[in-house]
């Protein structure tokens, strides 16, 4: 039997259920139908390896269990070329982020060793043109509002919609 290499993870930030809901419907809104077979997501980093699923999960449920939820100040809408995103904000993400990166920095793809411009994806593979058009309508009646990260999730990547393997709340 030929081995297979583990799906890639993904690691996630998990939202409060009044944000996960606003951003679920902006994406049900405007993300293309066809392609739209994700919830909303914060994504912290796009390939870890599967094989080290164990170690991660471990460091990942440690790490939790320190964290209280984190204030995230959404503020603001920018162009992604063919989508557009919501924007937030907070140190103390950026800071989560950057020891993650250290504590994975032997399996992190070159995307992943970027620093992190945490979003929300709510339009992705359309025109310029419809891009363009939805930022313009989406900043005209945007007013900044607060979401709360409540803790980690981890997913694996098996082509299509994404298999949640395990969430690792904020509990300090």
């Amino acid at each position: 039997m030929p081995h297979s290499e583990p799906a890639p993870l993904i690691l996630t930030l998990a939202l409060d259920a009044a944000t996960q809901a606003y951003f679920n419907d902006l994406r049900r809104r405007h993300f293309p139908p066809k392609i739209n077979y994700l919830a909303a997501h914060l994504t912290l980093f796009h390939h870890l390896p599967g094989a080290e699923e164990a170690a991660i999960g471990q460091t990942l449920r440690d790490l939790s269990q320190t964290l209280a939820p984190l204030a995230l100040p959404v503020t603001g809408l920018r162009s992604l070329g063919r989508g557009v995103a919501c924007t937030l904000e907070n140190e103390a993400l950026r800071a989560l982020h950057r020891r993650l990166q250290a504590d994975f920095a032997p399996h992190l793809t070159p995307q992943d060793q970027q620093k992190l411009q945490p979003h929300v994806t709510i339009q992705n593979k359309v025109t310029p043109t419809e891009a363009r058009a939805l930022l313009a309508e989406l900043q005209a009646g945007f007013a900044p509002f607060e979401a709360v990260g409540t803790g980690l999730h981890l997913w694996a990547y098996r082509g299509g919609p994404w298999e949640s393997l395990a969430e690792f709340p904020f509990c300090a």
